[in-house]
């Protein structure tokens, strides 16, 4: 079962649960990132809408996200409402909570190589990897990514090392996404052409420098124009470099008696 550090979670914390009992007046859900403990939903706090039946929004076995309310600590209340959960809060808990059982199944496997309990993989890798990157997963993100350089610093004992890199970068695909722009360049000197060839290779090779982890290629898109293809981990680092690439071949042929323009 996935797990928190913690015992409990705090006041405004989403949290994925599964609904355990529903009455008249409410419902129980469990904690599933919380070893099972329980909190409660007051029918006030299921639906923004007026409920006649209950059931028509929760039922045994469903599992949803909610928002903490209140806790009390000693006696292990949880107060929950569903309502206050806006739609994309509750596709991103949910991505976070698939995303952190992919880490806790990978921990097992490094668990069972190194003859070790999963707690002990969570206590020894797992959270450390959380306390630097924010979620296991994205901590295994960056050591397919980088390797050992990645757990530096994190203090991960000897034995852990070389199976965490070899399960991670075995299993663990980093999501690319790709985006296009295109870039006018005209310049009418004698030698305009070889001014657009310099510009675009001037700017290809700096853009690659300046972003690592990216895929950039310049086609021939017809007279004036150049198709621009970006692979990135993530949208704003695709932009980023996109632009700055058209950006850097503009500035190129403008400095040499020519113009340019950017287009999506």
């Amino acid at each position: 079962m996935v797990r928190k550090r913690e015992a409990l979670p705090n006041e405004n914390d989403l949290v994925i649960c599964t609904i355990s009992r529903v009455f008249s007046h409410g419902a129980f859900a469990k904690l599933d990132e919380y070893e099972g403990r329980e909190g409660f939903i007051h029918i006030s706090e299921v639906a923004s809408t007026w409920i006649k039946n209950i059931r028509d929004f929760v039922k045994e076995g469903q599992k949803t996200v909610a928002k903490v309310l209140s806790i009390d600590r000693k006696k292990g209340y949880v107060d929950l409402s569903l309502r206050r959960v806006t739609e994309a809060q509750k596709k991103n808990k949910m991505q976070e909570w698939k995303r952190a059982q992919k880490a806790e199944k990978l921990l097992e496997l490094m668990a069972k190589e190194v003859g070790k309990t999963l707690d002990e993989a969570y206590e020894e890798v797992g959270f450390k990897l959380e306390d630097k990157y924010g979620e296991i997963y994205a901590g295994f993100e960056e050591i397919s990514l980088e390797g050992k350089k990645a757990l530096k610093g994190l203090k991960i004992p000897e034995e852990w090392i070389e199976p965490l890199i070899r399960i991670v970068q075995d299993n663990v695909e980093i999501p690319r996404v790709k985006i296009r722009g295109y870039v006018s360049l005209r310049c009418s000197l004698p030698n305009g052409v070889e001014i657009i060839k310099e510009a675009l290779i001037r700017a290809r090779e700096k853009i690659r420098k300046k972003y690592k982890d990216i895929q950039l290629e310049i086609r021939y898109a017809g007279s004036p124009r150049f198709w621009i293809d970006v692979t990135a981990p993530d949208y704003k680092i695709a932009e980023d470099a996109l632009r700055s690439c058209a950006n850097e071949a503009i500035a190129y042929v403008t400095k040499k008696g020519g113009e340019g323009q950017f287009s999506k």
